[in-house]
C-alpha cells in the first residue's frame, strides 16, 4: 500500500474510485472488479454456503482512508448501509495521522470449548478425577487437528468450573482453551469438545451435555490506542481543548451509565463490524463477545477509554474481544471477502483484529467528537439526506439537489422530500 491518503476520493465517480485505489493499493482492476455486484458472490456459490439459498443481498461497500497502523497505511473495505461511519472514520483516522496513527496488538488466538457435565454426585471428586488426566486430555485433543497442530495451534489448557446455583442444581463446566491461529476456531474447538466428551464422561461417570465453543472470547482480545493533538481538534468556533475535554465528559457519561454505554459501545460497532462483514467473518460472534465484555466487571460499560495524557494530547484506547480469521468460511469463498483482505495486505488473523479494533477506535471518537460538539444530528443527517432523497423516489441529479434543500431547510424528511420532487416535476412539465 502507498498510501490510505488519497484527498478528494469522496468527489470522484465510482469508476475514478477504482482507477485511484488500483494506483495506492496495486491491485488490477480485475481483482478490485469482485466489489462490483456481477462479480461479486455467484448464485451457485451462495446455494452452497446457506439452505434454501434464492439470491444474495448486497451492502454498500465504502473504503476508511487515511489509516495508519503499526506503522503501515492500511486503506479498509466497510460494508455498511448507515451513511456517517465510512465519513467519520476516515477523518478521525486522518486526525490521528500527525502523531502516527493507531497502534495496535493483540493477545495469543485461544478460543474456549465448554463442555458441560451433569449427573454428578460428587463434583470435587469429578473435578479431581478430570485434573488428574488433564495432561492426558490435552494430548487427545491436540491430536484432533494435526494441520493446526502443524502450524503452532493446538489445546493449550483444561479449566473446570463449578456452576453451584442454577434451574437444575450443580454441575461443572471444563473449559478447553484451544489456539486456533489463523481461524476464527469454531469447528475446531467444537469438534475438539465432541471427541472428548466420551473420555470425560468415562472419568466422572457423569453425562457431557452441551458441547460447544463460547463466543465470550476473553483470552483472544485486540487492543488499540491513538494520541491526538488538541491542534488536530479544533474546528469552526470549537478550540482544541474544548473538544477533547468534551470527548472526555462524553466518555464519562458511558462508563458510569448502561443506557449511554449501550449506544456508545454500538458506535463502536458501526466501525468493527463493517470491517468484519466486508471480511467474510461472524460479525454475530463479534457482536455477542464485545458486549459480553462490556459487562465482565458485572456492570456494562463502555468498552473504550478516553483521557488527557501529560501533554494534554487526547489519548484513547479499545480493548475488545476479537475472534476472526482469514482461513476457512466465507473469508475463503466469497470472492469480495478475499479481495477485502488481499486490499488491506493482511497476512494473519492478528493482523486483521488489529485493524478491526482500530477502526472501532476511529468510529468511537468521531461519534463523541460529533456529540460533544454539533450534536450528532448535522453530519449524520446531511449524509442521510440522500437516502431519504431516493426513497422519495428522486434519481440522478434530483438526489443531490433534494438531499441539499433538505438539510438548508433542517428537515430531512420523506414526506418534505416528497414534495420537492413534486414541486420539481410540475416545474419540469
Amino acid at each position: 500500500m502507498k498510501t490510505s491518503r488519497i484527498p478528494g476520493f469522496y468527489t470522484q465517480t465510482i469508476s475514478q474510485r477504482l482507477d485511484s485505489l488500483a494506483q495506492a493499493c496495486g491491485l488490477s482492476q480485475e481483482e478490485l472488479s469482485t466489489f462490483q455486484h456481477l462479480a461479486g458472490l455467484s448464485l451457485d456459490q451462495a446455494n452452497y454456503m446457506v439452505e434454501n439459498a434464492i439470491g444474495t443481498f448486497s451492502l454498500p461497500l465504502g473504503l476508511g482512508l487515511n489509516f495508519i497502523i503499526n506503522g503501515r497505511e492500511v486503506v479498509v473495505p466497510m460494508a455498511i448501509e448507515e451513511p456517517s461511519v465510512v465519513a467519520g472514520a476516515s477523518f478521525m483516522a486522518k486526525l490521528a495521522r500527525s502523531t502516527g496513527g493507531f497502534v495496535a496488538n493483540t493477545t495469543p488466538p485461544e478460543m474456549i470449548g465448554q463442555m458441560q457435565l451433569l449427573d454428578i454426585n460428587n463434583l470435587a471428586a469429578a473435578r479431581t478425577a478430570l485434573l488428574e488426566h488433564k495432561d492426558e486430555l490435552l494430548q487427545e485433543a491436540g491430536q484432533i487437528d494435526p494441520v493446526l497442530n502443524k502450524l503452532g495451534g493446538g489445546a493449550r489448557n483444561l479449566e473446570i468450573r463449578s456452576i453451584e446455583s442454577s434451574p437444575i442444581g450443580p454441575f461443572l463446566v471444563i473449559h478447553l482453551i484451544y489456539d486456533v491461529r489463523d481461524a476464527m476456531g469454531a469447528n475446531a474447538v467444537n469438534t475438539a469438545c465432541e471427541r472428548l466428551a466420551p473420555r470425560i464422561e468415562a472419568l466422572t461417570g457423569g453425562r457431557v451435555h452441551l458441547r460447544i465453543l463460547s463466543n465470550l472470547a476473553d483470552r483472544r482480545l485486540a487492543r488499540a490506542s491513538c494520541t491526538i493533538p488538541p491542534t488536530e481538534l479544533a474546528f469552526d468556533a470549537y478550540s482544541g481543548e474544548q473538544v477533547r475535554d468534551g470527548i472526555i465528559e462524553a466518555w464519562a457519561f458511558a462508563v458510569s451509565d448502561p443506557y449511554r454505554a449501550t449506544t456508545h459501545n454500538k458506535g463502536i460497532m458501526n466501525g468493527v463490524d463493517a470491517v468484519v462483514i466486508a471480511t467474510g467473518n461472524d460479525w454475530r460472534a463479534i457482536e455477542a463477545g464485545a458486549h459480553a465484555y462490556a459487562a465482565h466487571s458485572g456492570r456494562y460499560t463502555s468498552l473504550s477509554t478516553w483521557g488527557k495524557d501529560d501533554d494534554g494530547n487526547l489519548a484513547g484506547s479499545l480493548e475488545m474481544p476479537m475472534a476472526v480469521g482469514i482461513v476457512g468460511g466465507a473469508t475463503r469463498v466469497n470472492p469480495a471477502a478475499i479481495t477485502a483482505l488481499k486490499l488491506m495486505q493482511v497476512t494473519s488473523a492478528a493482523q486483521l483484529a488489529e485493524i478491526i479494533v482500530s477502526v472501532g477506535l476511529a468510529q468511537n471518537l468521531a461519534a463523541l467528537r460529533a456529540l460533544a460538539t454539533e450534536g450528532i444530528q448535522r453530519g449524520h443527517m446531511t449524509l442521510h439526506a440522500r437516502q431519504v432523497a431516493i426513497a422519495a423516489g428522486a434519481s440522478g441529479a434530483a438526489i443531490e439537489k433534494i438531499s441539499a434543500q433538505l438539510v438548508a431547510e433542517k428537515s430531512v424528511r420523506i414526506d418534505r422530500a416528497e414534495e420537492i420532487l413534486k414541486g420539481m416535476l410540475s416545474n419540469h412539465d
